[in-house]
């Protein structure tokens, strides 16, 4: 019997327990999941005859070492700042890994020691990271194999609201986790344009954005990710003229956001105490220029240019102009405004969430140039069973499957750009419904960043 602890039963875990728990009588598995809240373990695992359902506390070095000593494979859901200390115990334990995250540099420097002891550490095998890579190294592979020559890539990909859904304004609502949506972008996105460096900082980066179009569901607003240079190298796309990495909203989300960005209520670096004695307007007040003028009109004089009526309506439609109360205590400002969005942004039971991913290729064959759009849209079955938790949860469950099999024998640090990596996996997501369709376009010109 093959032994795996999943660790953290949150939002994108659904689907993956849900796999490995249909599959683990054909494979001979037992599941270990293993959360701070046992209430969520087994509203996930439904004591399943082949799961285990413990709570964990990740920091208790004595608890983590005794359950990964005990498995085979360990997939961390936990978030990115915490998978260092169980990749350690994997490496020392020879017990492989799999998480959704990126590699970080804790992460790499075990490289060199997983490989010594013949265990992997696959990373960025989720939704993004992870299913983009896969899909776009397929479309790569193949335009280098018939001769074609890749002068530009753009990749989107966003986690949004299915239509059917959509009832506020925003066109958004939390479908993973939230902290990780009000900190998007901080930092300064880099990418490559006609072989030039790009750079936006984090006070530009809602501002300076494309818009894409896919077949069916028209047009998104898309902003630049961190690094976009990075992925040259993972892509064998050294010589590369353009490359960019984005992430897809609904049209004006951009606008508005950029409004939280420009006071500072997206930063994470202070507290605010007392908070709860504020309101929603007083907080708002506190980051404007003092005036006699009502908060909003104070608001637009602040944003000028960068605001109109359709922001203002978003804003209103979060009750930041009707003295709406604080309910934290204290709290840095993203975690205020987090408080309020999970309030306003929350998937009702029966809602579907949406994720859109396009990759745009533009490349040279037979002395022509050729654009290909390979696009993908997936909905999610109600507010448990999501699009993200099945594109998050779905290419790790599969991918832990190959590894147990045998199927993939790899060690190190890994992440899915290798076509035995992943073959198999797009191969199998195909059958579950998750499909790319590639499109040929004539006379098209990829849109500027």
């Amino acid at each position: 019997m093959k032994k795996i602890l999943v660790i953290g039963a949150g939002r994108s875990a659904s689907s993956l327990i849900s796999y490995l728990l249909k599959h683990s009588a054909q494979y001979n598995w037992h599941i270990t999941v293993a959360d701070v809240s046992l209430d969520l373990v087994l509203s996930k695992t439904e004591n399943h005859p082949r799961s285990t359902a413990i709570v964990f506390d990740v920091n208790d070095a004595a608890q983590r070492e005794k359950e990964i000593a005990d498995v085979d494979i360990v997939i961390s859901m936990l978030p990115a700042f915490m998978h260092a200390d169980v990749a350690k115990d994997c490496v020392r334990l020879k017990k492989h890994l799999a998480t959704a995250s990126y590699v970080s540099d804790a992460m790499r420097e075990l490289d060199s020691e997983a490989r010594k002891n013949g265990i992997v550490l696959m990373n960025e095998i989720g939704l993004d990271p992870g299913i983009d890579h896969a899909s776009a190294m397929k479309v790569i592979d193949e335009i280098k194999a018939k001769g074609g020559k890749i002068t530009s890539f753009h990749s989107y990909c966003g986690g949004l609201v299915a239509p059917e859904s959509n009832d506020n304004p925003w066109g958004y609502k939390f479908s993973w986790n939230p902290r990780n949506v009000i900190l998007a972008g901080q930092g300064t996105a880099q990418y490559l344009e006609k072989g030039k460096l790009k750079f936006i900082p984090y006070n530009r980066l809602y501002t300076q954005t494309n818009t894409i179009e896919v077949d069916g569901y028209g047009k998104f607003d898309a902003y630049a990710n961190r690094d976009s240079i990075g992925y040259r190298e993972p892509y064998g796309l050294q010589n590369i003229e353009t490359m960019l990495r984005g992430t897809l909203r609904m049209p004006g989300y951009c606008k508005a956001w950029n409004v939280f960005v420009k006071l500072g209520l997206t930063d994470d670096t202070y507290k605010i105490h007392e908070a709860d004695q504020l309101t929603y307007t007083q907080l708002l007040e506190a980051f404007l220029p003092n005036g006699t003028t009502s908060v909003k009109d104070r608001l637009i004089d602040f944003m000028g240019e960068e605001i109109d009526e359709e922001v203002v309506q978003k804003l209103e439609w979060l009750d930041l102009f009707s003295h709406t109360s604080v309910q934290l205590k204290e709290g840095s400002p993203a975690q205020l405004l987090q408080h309020l969005l999970e309030s306003k942004w929350l998937l009702k039971p029966d809602d579907k969430d949406m994720i859109v991913m396009q990759h745009q290729f533009e490349y040279i064959q037979n002395n022509e140039k050729q654009v290909l759009h390979s696009s993908l849209v997936v909905k999610g079955d109600d507010s448990v069973h999501t699009a993200m938790a099945k594109t998050v949860g779905l290419p790790l469950a599969i991918t832990v499957k190959q590894i147990l099999s045998g199927k993939l024998q790899l060690s190190g640090v890994q992440i899915p750009t290798s076509k035995v990596i992943y073959e198999p996996l797009l191969k199998e997501l195909e059958e579950l419904g998750i499909v790319f369709v590639e499109k040929e376009i004539k006379g098209v010109v990829s849109s500027k960043s």
